[in-house]
């Protein structure tokens, strides 16, 4: 939805000169909103790799500027800005469950994926996207996981390689970190406590699987440090404050590869999820706002991206033009969530399933933390 202002002048001695002026000064407002866009993602390695791999060569291409700002995801500033009538986000990075509910609320503008530039193969976009990736607001950025990693420094003897053993305080009586949410601990839970993969969210679709989930996170709670930021993990493990997190695999990957960090990821019960990008209702910016969506989401940009972040593109076009890590050479497939053999013991984040519960366990999780 365009917003337009009018600009009246009054008739003065020198009508012509005014008139002029009004055009001239409308003329350079509508540019400068044309030519700026605020674009919101989660920092860090991420958000350096979208920098360079997107923003930049954007602004190359067409001229307009991207402001930056970082978030720790959810819809509350979203809606804020929405229910005020004052936007100044226009495009975010967004959690697939956030952009659907987003999208239900009226927070987020339609995107026909349709409307996409086809795949690096001229395949057209709505088939070169993964049908998983695509929701009627958003439209698919990358596949990244959350999974878990260890400093195998601090972990003297066996090492840990199943998701049941992040649960084992006996085998591994260290200090771990956890994300201050529910979603993907109650699944980590599960599969630990033996629920094969493709049972999880049935189990967790009655009260006795909510019950056990919640069980088996009581019994690491006293050694668990809850973290909020992507940044926090890799920082906890570098530091020794924690010994194993939980994490998303390409913060692991960037202090793998850039810092030389002795982390090893375990893959199994990884949490394969998918990233997409959103525009605000309302946003006055909305045609600049669809560009960079356009832009954004071509095969070659999100390899681009995965070039320098070890995360999947979401077309299938995409995948084989992610070859190595553009700053060290390293070869990106055994680095990537969505690659053969990472993926094999993967569970596929059920969003749908999360649209549903998410109010309802936000608040369980929240009253558990405290107790």
């Amino acid at each position: 939805m365009t917003r337009r202002r009018e600009l009246r002048v009054r008739h003065s001695g020198l009508p012509g000169l005014a008139a002029l002026l009004a055009i001239v000064c409308a003329g350079a407002l509508q540019g400068a909103y044309a030519q700026s866009l605020t674009t919101v993602s989660w920092g860090g390695s991420y958000g350096r790799a979208v920098n360079e791999g997107i923003n930049i060569p954007f602004t190359a291409e067409t001229g307009i500027r991207i402001n930056v700002e970082d978030y720790n995801g959810g819809l509350a500033q979203i809606r804020a800005q929405v229910d005020v009538g004052n936007i100044h986000w226009d495009v975010v990075d967004l959690e697939i469950a956030d952009a659907v509910r987003g999208c239900d609320e009226g927070l987020l503008e339609l995107i026909d994926v349709a409307s996409m530039p086809p795949g690096a193969d001229g395949t057209p976009a709505e088939d070169d996207f993964t049908p998983d990736s695509r929701t009627e607001c958003g439209v698919g950025a990358v596949y990244w996981s959350t999974v878990y990693a260890y400093n195998s420094e601090n972990i003297p003897g066996e090492k840990p390689a199943t998701m049941a053993d992040f649960f084992d305080l006996d085998r591994f009586p260290v200090r771990r970190a956890m994300r201050r949410v529910p979603q993907v601990n109650l699944e980590f839970a599960l599969i630990a406590d033996g629920v094969p993969l493709d049972e999880v969210y049935a189990v967790l679709d009655t009260p006795e699987g909510l019950n056990r989930a919640f069980r088996k996170l009581e019994t690491i709670k006293d050694e668990v440090i809850w973290w909020e930021a992507g940044a926090q993990p890799p920082q906890m493990l570098a530091d020794g404050e924690v010994v194993m997190s939980t994490a998303y695999n390409g913060r692991i990957f960037n202090a793998q590869v850039l810092e030389n960090q002795p982390f090893v990821i375990v893959w199994d019960g990884q949490l394969l999820d998918v990233g997409q990008i959103g525009i605000v209702a309302g946003t006055p910016r909305l045609e600049a706002a669809l560009e960079y969506v356009a832009f954004a989401s071509r095969a070659e940009q999100q390899a681009a991206v995965g070039r320098r972040i070890s995360y999947s593109p979401t077309r299938r076009s995409g995948a084989p033009l992610v070859t190595t890590h553009v700053e060290t050479g390293v070869d990106m497939a055994p680095h990537l969530p969505a690659s053969p053999g990472n993926v094999d013991r993967a569970l596929r984040y059920d969003w749908q399933w999360w649209v549903d519960n998410q109010d309802e366990l936000n608040e369980r999780f929240s009253a558990w933390l405290a107790r």
